[in-house]
C-alpha cells in the first residue's frame, strides 16, 4: 500500500500533533507501507521556523520520504495570520510530487491545507482519510478568536472536508458523538482511535541530579506544565496561583516548560520564587522533566468544553505521578482524567484551588502514588502505539479494500 500523509505539523517539532504525525509515518512504514509525508517546516510551539530545516525531499528508512515545503509562519499567531500560513502550506503541498498513493491521510488542524489537499486528491481518484486531532470550528468558538462570523466559516469548511472523505479518525468517543450531532457526519464513517503515548513508562531518571540541574529544591512540590503556551491554555492561571503560593510562603515551584505565543506575555505578568519557565528539552531531557517533577498540571482556559483532547496527558499518564487538571468539570479533559482516575480536578481559572490541591498533594503521598499507578494502568490499557496503529492500519485497509472493489 502506498500512502501520503499530508499535515503541516511534524518531527524534530517536539510537542503537540508532530509527535502523532511522526509516529504514524513511521509505524506504517514498519508495517511494510510505502510511505510520503509531504509536510511544512518545523516551527512550533516557538513559532518561528527551526534553521536546521528546509525545502526539499529526503529519504527516512528504506519505506518512507519526507517532502518540506515553504509557507508563512507567523511570529504572533492570531486566528487570520494561522489561516493564511495554512494556505500557504496547502497551495504549496497541492504543487509537490505526490507518489500516486492508493489513499492520503490528512491530519486536520490544519483545516484548509487539508480542504485544498482533499480537493486535488477527489481529482485524482484517490480516497481520503482525514484524522482528527482537534475540532477547529469549535475551537474558535470556545476561545471566542474571530467572532461569529469565523467560527461558522470554519463549520462550513469543516463539514465540507469530512463530509467528503472516505473515513474519518477522531482521538475521543467525545469528539465524534459532536461530529455526527452537530456536523452531521454519517457516524458509520467515523471511528476512534485514541492518540498513544510516547513516553514509556517506567523510565530510568535520577530525580535528584534533574531536579539539581533545573533548580529545583529537593524540598519543594513541584508542580510542572509542559508543552505549548497559547491562549487555550489560560496559563494565566497559574503564574497567579504561584504569586499566591508566594505570598502564603507555600512550599510549591509551579514550573511552566515549553513555548508559544503567549510565553512572553507571561514572563511579564509573573516573577516571585514560586514560578520557573524552563524553554524546551531535547526528548530526553523532557522525559527527564517529567519525571522528577512531583505533581503534572494541565490547565485550560475556562468555557474549552469539547475542542481538544491536551496530548499531553498521553505522556502524563506514563510517569507514575499525580494529574491536576485545572479546567471546567464538562471539558474532555476532566473527562479523561476521571476516566483513568489519575488525578484531581480544579476549577478553571482558579489559582487559590489549584494551590489547595498542589498542598493536597504534597501532605498526601500516598494518594499521589495510587492517582499516579492508576494513570500507569490506564495507559497500558488504552494508550499503547501498537494499539494505535494497528487501528489506523485497519481504517486504511478498507478503505482501500473497499476502493479496490469498486473500481
Amino acid at each position: 500500500m502506498r500512502v501520503a500523509l499530508v499535515c503541516l505539523n511534524y518531527p524534530p517539532e517536539p510537542t503537540g500533533i508532530a509527535v502523532y504525525s511522526g509516529g504514524l509515518a513511521n509505524g506504517l512504514a514498519e508495517r511494510g507501507m510505502d510511505v510520503q509525508v509531504v509536510t511544512g517546516l518545523p516551527h512550533y510551539p516557538q513559532w518561528r521556523v527551526d534553521p536546521g530545516h528546509g525545502a526539499g525531499t529526503e529519504q527516512d528508512g528504506e519505506r518512507l520520504t519526507v517532502t518540506r515545503v515553504r509557507h508563512s509562519v507567523p511570529g504572533d499567531p492570531q486566528l487570520l495570520n494561522r489561516l493564511w500560513m495554512e494556505v500557504t502550506f496547502g497551495c504549496r503541498a497541492v504543487l509537490a510530487r505526490w507518489r500516486r498513493p492508493d489513499v492520503v491521510v490528512l491530519i486536520s488542524p490544519a483545516l484548509f491545507a487539508s480542504l485544498f489537499a482533499a480537493a486535488r486528491a477527489r481529482l485524482r481518484g484517490q480516497p481520503v482519510l482525514v484524522w482528527v486531532q482537534d475540532i477547529y470550528s469549535l475551537g474558535v468558538s470556545e476561545t471566542g478568536r474571530g467572532g461569529g462570523l469565523a467560527a461558522r466559516v470554519l463549520r462550513l469548511a469543516e463539514q465540507l472536508l469530512l463530509r467528503r472523505a472516505a473515513e474519518v479518525v477522531v482521538i475521543h468517543e467525545r469528539f465524534k458523538t459532536y461530529l455526527v450531532r452537530e456536523l452531521g457526519i454519517d457516524e458509520a464513517r467515523i471511528s476512534v482511535v485514541r492518540n498513544w503515548s510516547h513516553v514509556e513508562s517506567g523510565g530510568e531518571t535520577d530525580r535528584a541530579a534533574v531536579r539539581a540541574r533545573l533548580g529545583w529544591a529537593e524540598d519543594a512540590t513541584v508542580v510542572l506544565h509542559a508543552g505549548n503556551m497559547g491562549a487555550k491554555q489560560g496559563l494565566e492561571n497559574v503564574v497567579e496561583a504561584s504569586q499566591r503560593a508566594a505570598e502564603q510562603d507555600a512550599p510549591l515551584l509551579f514550573v511552566l516548560m515549553g513555548d508559544g505565543n503567549q510565553r512572553a506575555a507571561l514572563e511579564r505578568g509573573g516573577g516571585n520564587r514560586c514560578l520557573q519557565f524552563v524553554a524546551p528539552l531535547p526528548r530526553e531531557e523532557f522525559l527527564d522533566a517529567l519525571r522528577a517533577a512531583d505533581v503534572l498540571l494541565v490547565n485550560e482556559r475556562a468555557g474549552l468544553t469539547e475542542m481538544a483532547v491536551p496530548s499531553k496527558l498521553t505522556s502524563y499518564f506514563a510517569t507514575g505521578l499525580p494529574v491536576v487538571a485545572a479546567t471546567d468539570e464538562s471539558s474532555v479533559t476532566s473527562q479523561e482524567v476521571a476516566l483513568a482516575g489519575a488525578g484531581l480536578r480544579v476549577d478553571a481559572d482558579q489559582p487559590e484551588q489549584l494551590v489547595s490541591a498542589a498542598l493536597r498533594l504534597r501532605a498526601a503521598p500516598e494518594l499521589a502514588r495510587e492517582l499516579g499507578d492508576r494513570g500507569v494502568a490506564f495507559r497500558e490499557a488504552n494508550l499503547t502505539e501498537n494499539a494505535s496503529l494497528t487501528g489506523l492500519s485497519a481504517v486504511l485497509d478498507r478503505i482501500v479494500q473497499r476502493t479496490r472493489g469498486s473500481s
